[in-house]
């Protein structure tokens, strides 16, 4: 496992150690009572556009687990299997999942050594915010997850906006809460690495082992569908936040987010 992926595996462990007692704690509750909780409107208009009913979904970098078990759930799938790289959320994924009666299994993995158990397993593949940027190499990535669906298999990626790695936040040196949108990083290239912490999970700010982030550009993440034999059947872009860093600037003309679905051939 390369340096930069172990570091960000015990980081991500020692977030989620210090989690905020609300993290996670309305996941029961909503999946129960809501349909598709958890996902923006136009990610759920997507969702709804493809047919779930009985199919086999996974989901990469999932975090808690809260996005495939509503998935699975509200779509009526017939199972989901998670991957993410911290072993403590995808335990805290699988009780859920018990908690919840839901046919989803949840495995501790770093994407890049999922092995061939999962060849052609998917017809559905959802990838959420938050999840390309701890990966170097996109073609790598997308090599995995094309690896794992099947022919003819549905992907839907939600994500941060690419323009949005030329922006400061809150907390650079180089952030000014009057210019939000002046843009101070390459397009192209930036390695980002921290110990700030993930305030979103525990509410707090601490000393935390390192993070290592990774920006990469539109033609990265296309060209890694693409090269991997998934072909693009849409694109949408939208200037509303969803990675909670640039809510500030919402609907003020800059793009902040995306949709992209994919069908492998």
């Amino acid at each position: 496992m390369e340096k930069y992926i172990e570091g960000n595996k015990a980081a991500w462990e020692e977030a989620f150690d210090k989690r905020d007692e609300s993290w996670g704690a309305d996941i029961t509750e909503r999946i129960t009572k809501e349909e598709y909780p958890f996902f923006e409107k136009e990610m759920t208009d997507v969702l709804k556009s493809i047919d779930t009913e009985g199919k086999s979904i996974g989901q990469f970098c999932c975090n808690n687990g809260r996005e495939l078990l509503s998935l699975v759930k509200s779509g009526k799938a017939s199972s989901g299997v998670g991957f993410d790289i911290a072993e403590n959320q995808v335990a805290f994924a699988n009780e859920k999942a018990k908690e919840l009666g839901l046919p989803c299994v949840f495995e501790a993995v770093n994407v890049y050594d999922i092995d061939d158990r999962y060849k052609d397993q998917f017809d559905v593949v959802i990838i959420t915010i938050g999840a390309l940027c701890w990966f170097e190499d996109l073609n790598r990535f997308f090599e995995i997850v094309s690896k794992c669906m099947k022919p003819g298999a549905v992907i839907v990626l939600n994500e941060q906006h690419p323009c949005t790695n030329m922006l400061a936040v809150e907390g650079d040196d180089e952030f000014d809460p009057q210019h939000r949108m002046e843009c101070h990083f390459s397009y192209f290239e930036h390695e980002w690495t921290g110990n700030g912490g993930m305030y979103y999970m525990t509410l707090k700010n601490y000393h935390s082992k390192i993070f290592t982030d990774f920006t990469h550009s539109m033609s990265e993440i296309i060209s890694g569908m693409t090269d991997n034999g998934i072909v693009v059947t849409g694109l949408q872009e939208y200037d509303y936040d969803i990675s909670g860093g640039f809510a500030g600037i919402d609907h003020s003309g800059f793009p902040l987010s995306m949709i992209i679905k994919g069908k492998k051939n």
